[in-house]
């Protein structure tokens, strides 16, 4: 769904559970291809959204980032259909929501605040509307 013209596609809410999981919009999933056992890299969001970016080595060989570079945050492997776990350096509350967004082909974008978010939380019909409202903090 767009927002507004001109605006990213967004995917709908998604909450971090008490176990730092998030279930990723199934339009999301199927959209970037990701499978289960794949290895997830998460990398740094935008000054302006906050968050962070999730894609995969395929999407993105691990030879263009590392997490020594100052983008990438860290790896996980996407578990059940749709979920992976956060890295421990993003420190995510449990209860806490994103707005997933097509940020490219190549990167899953997870908002936290700023215009897209603001924006999203006056559409009550987006996937996954219902939580609490947190920001994300990244170490």
């Amino acid at each position: 769904m767009r927002l507004v013209k001109g605006a990213k596609e967004t995917f709908g809410w998604v909450t971090v559970q008490q176990n730092q999981t998030i279930t990723i919009p199934l339009a999301a999933w199927k959209r970037y291809g990701f499978f289960v056992g794949e290895q997830a890299l998460f990398l740094r969001g935008s000054r302006t959204s906050g968050g962070f970016g999730i894609s995969s080595q395929r999407l993105l060989p691990c030879t263009l980032f590392s997490t020594s570079e100052q983008r990438a945050l860290g790896y996980a492997e996407f578990l059940s259909e749709r979920e992976v776990v956060l890295p421990e350096c993003l420190h995510a509350d449990p209860g806490c929501r994103l707005l997933t967004a097509f940020g490219s082909g190549l990167v899953l974008g997870l908002i936290s605040k700023g215009p897209i978010y603001e924006e999203a939380l006056r559409h009550p019909e987006l996937e996954g509307g219902e939580g609490i409202f947190d920001e994300i903090g990244v170490a």
